[in-house]
């Protein structure tokens, strides 16, 4: 069996106490080190309007990691395609693959495409009967969060207004999709069939890959189109063999991909001994619960900042989905909890995100889990 890979989705996470230039320095760093340690790609997530993250450009800060790097992919985790459009993102990219030709991923994501309904609250949950967590061959598939408070949020309302033209309602993500598509292979033609071509951006070698959370359309159109999948155990852990499954069920072949190929992300925290890792991912559920109450993430604490902080079982079960499936331990732990989710999702690759509140500490995770990582 060939060995699977490991790469890198990094959130420029900003440290409390420390500013958003150190962020931002630390993630050069890291994906220069971590190329140096084998791993496959470097992605950059795409956030807004939190003090605790630093990767809202995506595509800026993915031109100066690859900048800094030789070898290593480098791409997006993912672009919210939902606040652009089709030829921004392509020509943005195109430019990026242009400069480094073969080392550049577009990952498109849906986020921003229900943003017209942002400014009205959603109608009352229909209750429903509880989901119960279940382990399957191992993998813990905890209940499914709700998001209806997030979406709620003023600060969510607020974000969708900052992030497009009054006014503008964005397209169909598959119509979205196929766009970005024909104007890389250089064929796209409008509804008047009139021409056009974004330069630079046609014909370069982009790598384009659709991000998900659930077994809906961005699954099943990435399945459609041929191209690959990364499914979201690190942020929908409830629903990730849903996500695969549907890609896999959908899939057909195409000039990108013979066979499906799903990369699944995960979020670890390794160091020397269960209790030091323990101790580095202390601040981990209350960064989470900033997310989940709408607020935005929050500058990544101390552990001591938290540890003697009080929470409630309200606060608990905000977070438990995600604080439950987080891997956290010595190497040889956190590798067998990885060979789990390999194989009960099928992984072809493990997308690995690390937030500590030291950069050091995070360099270290990867460090020892690339030394101790079988394959």
């Amino acid at each position: 069996m060939s060995p699977t890979p490991l790469s890198v989705l990094d959130l420029a996470p900003v440290s409390a106490g420390r500013g958003v230039g150190d962020a931002l320095r630390a993630t050069v760093e890291l994906a220069r080190r971590v190329e140096d340690l084998g791993y496959q790609r470097y992605w950059l997530a795409e956030h807004h309007l939190a003090s605790g993250v630093a990767s809202s450009a995506p595509a800026v800060l993915i031109g100066q990691v690859a900048a800094a790097t030789r070898t290593i992919r480098v791409g997006s985790g993912a672009v919210q395609v939902g606040h652009r459009t089709a030829l921004s993102v392509v020509e943005e990219f195109g430019t990026l693959a242009t400069l480094y030709p073969g080392r550049i991923d577009l990952g498109l994501g849906r986020s921003g495409q229900r943003r017209i309904e942002a400014g009205t609250p959603p109608p009352a949950p229909v209750s429903a009967p509880a989901v119960p967590a279940q382990v399957v061959d191992g993998l813990l598939i905890p209940p499914p969060f709700a998001y209806a408070r997030v979406l709620a949020s003023p600060r969510f309302a607020q974000a969708s207004a900052l992030l497009h033209q009054p006014g503008a309602v964005p397209p169909p993500f598959a119509d979205q999709v196929a766009d970005i598509l024909a104007l890389i292979r250089g064929d796209y033609r409008d509804a008047d069939g009139l021409d056009a071509h974004a330069v630079p951006g046609e014909g370069t070698d982009l790598q384009v890959w659709l991000l998900g959370s659930s077994g809906g359309e961005s699954a099943q159109l990435a399945g459609v189109l041929g191209l690959p999948f990364a499914a979201n155990y690190h942020v929908s852990p409830a629903t990730v063999l849903d996500a695969v499954a549907a890609y896999r069920a959908a899939f057909q072949p195409s000039a990108a991909l013979a066979h499906p190929y799903v990369i699944v992300s995960a979020d670890v925290v390794v160091a020397a001994t269960d209790e030091a890792a323990r101790r580095l991912a202390t601040p981990y559920p209350t960064w989470v619960r900033s997310i989940r109450t709408g607020a935005g993430a929050i500058p990544f604490p101390h552990p001591d900042e938290v540890a003697t902080q009080p929470w409630t079982a309200a606060d608990q079960e905000l977070v438990a989905d995600r604080v439950d499936t987080q891997f956290v331990g010595a190497p040889e732990k956190v590798t067998d909890q990885l060979r789990t989710l390999r194989d009960v999702t099928g992984a072809d690759e493990l997308l690995i995100t690390t937030i500590t509140h030291d950069p050091a500490d995070r360099l270290t995770s990867y460090e020892l889990l690339a030394k101790h990582w079988p394959g």
